[in-house]
């Protein structure tokens, strides 16, 4: 190596680090994979227990309550014909493994990007060291979070899980920091003049106040969760992306056009469910 020809290692340094913690944090990393393989199957087993026809007036109730009847019953025919057609498509329990997987992704990753989101916005030091992360993260192609993952908890649906919630967290995270940063500060002055606390200020007036701005951020998260969820079947996370895996695998177009159909179907019903209820907040609120 030369300054003309220059080669630094990074990757074997990135390895190397792994390796370290593999041999130092299994148990962390085993307790991680317990906990997410416990919520997965739980929200599986509820998924798909069920006759496919008490799941689809499940989700077309779900449609009606998020958005009422007057706003919610094309939501809930387009439920009830979409998750009728997934089942006709013979991908129905592979439907419910993804949502599964959505669900159990996008609930840690609230988890984790609400509270985070929250402190970067009282907190310019902890704006200013989450910006470059969420930029590493967003920008890092989703294929590129399988490796080390796999590596760490091997094949399933727990490497599936933990690649798509970083994956998606960072909109929560960018979306909740500036859905509190642009409440009127003079409402907050005003709380703070009546002598509120600080922690009632967030509770009762800024994140009231955010709430539209943050359920884009949750809506946000939920496609991007469901996008990376098609590419975590390449780590045996199984359901939709495992088929539209396979199809690519063995070159079936008819397997991959069904698997790809039913991912849209339920990408369209999850996007419209969430901004129904961000709408209803919105509503409730004025």
């Amino acid at each position: 190596m030369s300054f003309v020809n220059p080669r630094i290692h990074v990757g074997d340094a990135i390895e190397s680090a792994f390796n370290w913690l593999t041999d130092h944090a299994g148990w962390l990393f085993d307790a991680i994979k317990t906990v997410i393989t416990g919520l997965y199957d739980a929200f599986n087993t509820v998924l798909s227990s069920p006759p496919y026809y008490v799941m689809i007036v499940i989700f077309a109730a779900l449609a009606l309550l998020a958005a009422g009847w007057r706003q919610g019953w094309k939501l809930a025919i387009f439920a009830v014909i979409g998750f009728y057609f997934i089942r006709a498509f013979d991908q129905w329990i592979n439907a419910m493994n993804t949502i599964a997987l959505v669900l159990v992704s996008v609930i840690i990753a609230l988890i984790i990007a609400l509270p985070i989101g929250i402190l970067a916005a009282r907190s310019r030091v902890v704006s200013s060291i989450v910006r470059p992360v969420l930029d590493l993260m967003q920008t890092l192609p989703g294929l590129v979070y399988l490796v080390p993952v796999i590596i760490v908890f091997g094949i399933g649906p727990t490497p599936g899980v933990v690649s798509t919630l970083i994956f998606a967290m960072p909109p929560g995270i960018r979306l909740t920091e500036l859905a509190i940063r642009q409440v009127d500060p003079e409402v907050v002055e005003a709380g703070q003049a009546f002598g509120s606390s600080p922690a009632r200020i967030l509770g009762q007036i800024q994140i009231p106040l955010a709430m539209p701005t943050i359920m884009a951020g949750i809506n946000q998260v939920i496609m991007l969760a469901l996008s990376m969820v098609v590419i975590a079947g390449f780590a045996g996370a199984g359901g939709l992306g495992g088929q539209v895996n396979e199809a690519l695998q063995t070159l079936n177009l008819s397997l991959g056009s069904e698997a790809g159909l039913a991912v849209v179907i339920i990408a369209v019903y999850l996007d419209r469910l969430s901004s129904a209820i961000g709408n209803r907040g919105r509503v409730a609120q004025l």
